[in-house]
């Protein structure tokens, strides 16, 4: 089980690195699996050298080593986050769901990115998270001999229904309601007040919410 679990925490950043491109491409229509990575700003060829998480960049000081352009923080801040998820699950859920959960984790993450980026929730992301939910609350069922996760409405909110069963949807909206409504505060007291016609993704606040309740179980539940 050590051993999975170091496993896991070394490929984390290595996931993270791969949502990053998930997160860039996929909205532009750009194909994900194929494709050489390139500098942003001279087109430069990455190498092998260049794509290394995290180690890269900090080895780099956060620029292109061929034309010394800023990198950003996106890159670096999604592989941390996706270790972070990583630990996160480890330490929250015991035996096999830790694989499951992590992915579970690592997908919101993207669209959680995506949909604060671009105002758009895949379907390439959304629909087959629904079936993996089906799929482990069926494998849950099965192991323990009792019942596990399933239903849920359309896309993201049936994706996120079928990982904590109906009766976990009241909170995901809950929580999700209080991250929009604390998100938007945060944007009023950064000077960018909200308009009628200004729009708001509400797609991070469901990923959140729909972690949250993952973890530690809907709010009836005590």
């Amino acid at each position: 089980m050590l051993v999975w679990q170091l496993f896991l925490i070394a490929a984390a950043p290595l996931v993270g690195s791969f949502l990053g491109l998930v997160v860039e491409r996929l909205p532009a229509g750009r194909p994900i699996l194929v494709g050489r990575s390139r500098c942003d700003h001279c087109q430069a060829v990455l190498g092998p050298r260049d794509l290394v998480p995290l180690a890269s960049w900090l080895a780099s000081g956060g620029r292109c080593r061929y034309c010394g352009a800023s990198l950003g923080w996106f890159l670096p801040g999604i592989e941390v986050a996706a270790l972070g998820i990583g630990v996160w699950a480890l330490l929250v859920v015991p035996g096999w769901l830790v694989w499951p959960t992590a992915g579970l984790g690592w997908a919101l993450l993207a669209l959680a990115c995506i949909d604060q980026r671009s105002y758009l929730l895949p379907d390439a992301i959304t629909l087959p998270l629904a079936v993996a939910g089906i799929a482990v609350a069926w494998l849950y069922g099965l192991i323990r001999r009792r019942v596990g996760l399933g239903g849920g409405d359309a896309k993201l909110f049936a994706a996120l229904g079928a990982w904590v069963g109906w009766e976990g949807l009241p909170t995901v909206i809950l929580y999700a309601a209080v991250s929009g409504l604390l998100w938007a505060l945060a944007l009023q007291l950064r000077g960018k007040p909200l308009r009628l016609n200004r729009r708001l993704p509400f797609g991070p606040h469901l990923c959140l919410a729909g972690w949250l309740v993952w973890l530690y179980g809907p709010l009836s539940q005590g």
